[in-house]
């Protein structure tokens, strides 16, 4: 061994546990490895930590404060770096979870996705990159896929899920982490991971302050719905007659996205607006026909024609809110961390939101494994460390892209058509977080490992004891 190199839990640089990226099929026979670890929120960022900790061998229980699983919500992405994590997840009965979201999934290689000018002028057809089995791409209904991961994580992997548990309190101590909930009862574990989303209470005793949400001056209406209504009007059935479609509309501060999905039987439509209404902690409201109708004046009358098949219950206006960037993800303690959109919340535009949650799920459960029990801090630390810049130059995407359309120069884009289509870049979705997270591990838990007596010649800069400062992500937007 190296002088200097650090050992935590019987690994020197992460490479013991390689076999992690080769998952056996219903089974999880790593060694236990001692570590309680408190997930509050089953959102995907939630559910994803809890399976990966599960494979990596830590004890996991979840707390969520909806009374009971319901479908609901409407179009969510997951790129191709969430669906190398979705592929090495199986089912008792051998099956991929991938296997699983595919069926209700759009399916664009035939169709690509068409860019238009807000008053109909078809600019480009972008077209769909061929499939990758190994790391496939989904696009569909959120309630659907949240679905199969919870009832996966709840009956295949047998994780215990406690449903309506309001969180009162976070709480740590230099031996423990822990909850209390509304009706006092009090849970402990080694490590507590927030993920209920932006207004988690772990971040106040991350933080160590309240920080309140803004308006981003953007709001999006945005539905699902059935087919029936866009059968019946000549001008809109084209769109659900012949497998799945993908439709851009575009205008200064404006953008209209409207996709048919499972063969054209659904439909859902999301319209980014200007918006400066005042907003407080519940900023997604139903919302009125109406007032879509009037973003929609001097636009292609098609766009009016597609919303009008909306059923008027199935319309939510949802505020896009502001909030201050985090300066760090982990407590003072090093007990208690944020996970998912409690720590980052995403644009709607880098279509990465919930991805990137999944990356932190599976990261922090390979940097527990190798700190070990005795070791938490180190792990918590090691973890915003891998991810931080990551998640920045992830995170900045939804602005650049929503910039690029927003602000489209129509002659530069007639030149260039290409210049308008939606990014999508390698350096995202070829990331592979479980790999990464090995092969980066041992030298990023070098940073935080406590000294011992014999580094007392050493180099004290290899060898810190307190939390390295990061920079400062992007200012951050939450849908």
């Amino acid at each position: 061994m190296a002088a200097g190199e650090a050992v935590l839990n019987g690994h020197t640089n992460g490479t013991a546990a390689a076999e992690s990226i080769h998952a056996v099929k219903g089974t999880n026979d790593r060694p236990r490895s001692g570590i309680k670890v408190i997930i509050v929120g089953a959102g995907f960022g939630g559910l994803c930590a809890a399976t990966e900790c599960n494979r990596q061998g830590h004890d996991v229980e979840v707390f969520e404060s909806f009374k009971e699983l319901k479908v609901l919500g409407d179009i969510i992405s997951f790129g191709a770096n969430a669906g190398r994590i979705f592929r090495r997840w199986f089912t008792a009965k051998g099956d991929r979870i991938s296997d699983r979201l595919d069926p209700v999934s759009i399916k664009l290689q035939g169709y690509g996705f068409n860019i238009h000018k807000y008053d109909g002028e078809l600019v480009m057809n972008q077209k769909s990159p061929p499939p990758n089995p190994e790391a496939p791409v989904f696009n569909g209904h959120r309630g659907e896929y949240h679905s199969v991961v919870f009832n996966y994580v709840k009956d295949d992997l047998g994780i215990p899920i406690h449903l309506g548990c309001r969180i009162n309190k976070y709480f740590e101590t230099e031996s423990e982490a822990g909850i209390i909930l509304e009706n006092g009862d009090k849970m402990t574990g080694d490590v507590v991971i927030g993920a209920d989303g932006v207004r988690s209470k772990a971040r106040e005793l991350v933080l160590g302050y309240i920080d309140a949400p803004k308006s981003s001056g953007y709001a999006v209406f945005r539905a699902w719905f059935s087919n029936n209504d866009m059968l019946v009007d000549p001008e809109t059935k084209r769109f659900c007659e012949n497998g799945d479609t993908f439709n851009g509309w575009i205008r200064p501060d404006v953008h209209f996205l409207f996709s048919t999905i499972k063969n054209g039987s659904d439909c859902c439509w999301v319209l980014t607006h200007v918006d400066e209404a005042d907003i407080d902690e519940s900023w997604s409201f139903p919302d009125k026909l109406e007032d879509v109708y009037k973003v929609f004046e001097g636009w292609d009358p098609l766009c009016k024609r597609i919303v009008s098949k909306t059923p008027e219950d199935k319309l939510v206006d949802w505020k896009l809110v502001y909030r201050d960037p985090l300066p760090r993800w982990v407590s003072d303690g090093g007990r208690t961390m944020l996970l998912g959109d409690s720590a980052h919340p995403f644009l709607p535009t880098s279509a990465q939101g919930a991805t990137q949650a999944m990356e932190d799920g599976v990261t922090i459960a390979i940097c527990l494994r190798e700190a070990g029990k005795d070791n938490i801090p180190t792990a918590t630390r090691s973890f915003q460390d891998i991810r931080y810049e990551r998640v920045g130059k992830v995170h900045k995407t939804g602005e650049t892209t929503r910039d690029m359309w927003h602000k489209a120069d129509w002659d530069a884009v007639k030149a260039n058509p290409e210049s308008i289509q939606m990014p999508r870049e390698d350096w995202i979705h070829a990331h592979d977080a479980e790999m990464h997270a090995e092969a980066v591990i041992g030298q990023t838990m070098k940073k935080f490992t406590p000294r011992t007596p014999h580094d007392s010649g050493r180099d004290s800069s290899t060898h810190p004891t307190e939390e390295v400062e990061q920079p400062l992500p992007p200012a951050v937007e939450v849908a």
